[in-house]
């Protein structure tokens, strides 16, 4: 039988979460190196080994068929519905959940004694590659560190230094996973939700699919990364509200069948009342 590589990674992952593993901690079980994992995940190993595959579902307590797909999975767990119909609900990170890292670029231009332009053009020349998994979080540093004649940088510590959780959001999510099926979709660097989590930088809930854009290999607005999003959700695309604060992601977002919402990070109490008007719950 024909391995199916990208439905294993999407049911790797899903299990994963299920169980309550970071990636990392996976790895370390399953002894298994991140950069096999992560690929597995993405579906970017062409044929992985049977034999790695069982490993990783013994780690994972599932059996080998339910991760090549041979046998049906339990059914999604449906909860409530809007009036709009809406059942699904994913939250982009940055700028939703918690604040961009921007106190971080000008916190590496004061200690460089390069121009914060220089510094932010620096990064955003290489994000998108890292953050749909073309490019290692190694790779990223390296070349952020060489185009500002640094030696070298560990961006994921400015980061998580810098970022701060948007406490209203984070009621917010509480109350969606209460009563909707709630989730994350976001264009992030490899490691960075698990780093994330680890720090309490994230709402404390149990997310029914995690979308990490280096995972899936994919980034907003790819048509790619949604049509996993909404595999993943279990549901109809006219189902899922995507909450992000980019109007771009947005449109993309809305071409596929989904509700659409625009978060102001700097407003985020108006959004968060606008997000419990639309998901009024239905009689």
């Amino acid at each position: 039988m024909a391995m199916d590589e990208v439905g294993l990674g999407k049911r790797l992952q899903v299990a994963r979460q299920a169980a309550g593993l970071t990636q990392q901690a996976l790895c370390q079980r399953a002894n298994l190196s991140y950069s096999t994992l992560a690929k597995i995940e993405r579906g970017a190993i062409k044929s992985p080994s049977i034999f790695t595959v069982q490993v990783i579902a013994s780690a994972l307590g599932v059996s080998l068929d339910s991760l090549l797909g041979i046998t049906s999975g339990p059914p999604v767990k449906q909860k409530a519905v809007s009036k709009s119909g809406i059942r699904f609900v994913y939250f982009d990170v940055n700028g939703c959940l918690v604040r961009f890292f921007h106190r971080a670029f000008t916190q590496l231009a004061h200690e460089t004694g390069e121009p914060p332009d220089a510094v932010e053009s620096a990064y955003w020349h290489y994000n998108d590659q890292v953050c749909s998994g073309r490019m290692t979080m190694h790779e990223f540093n390296v070349a952020f560190a060489k185009r500002l004649g640094l030696a070298s940088i560990d961006w994921q510590k400015y980061y998580l230094e810098a970022v701060e959780p948007i406490a209203a959001t984070h009621e917010l999510v509480q109350w969606v996973s209460e009563h909707y099926q709630a989730g994350l979709l976001t264009n992030i660097m490899p490691g960075f939700l698990d780093a994330m989590r680890t720090k309490n930088l994230l709402p404390k809930v149990q997310y029914d699919a995690i979308v990490d854009s280096s995972v899936a290999g994919a980034i907003k607005p790819e048509k790619k990364i949604y049509e996993v999003a909404t595999e993943l959700a279990g549901v109809k695309p006219e189902e899922i509200l995507l909450v992000d604060d980019s109007r771009t992601n947005l449109m993309a977002a809305e071409r596929m069948g989904w509700h659409v919402l625009w978060f102001d990070d700097y407003r985020p109490q108006e959004s968060v009342d606008r997000i419990r008007q639309t998901l009024e719950l239905a009689k």
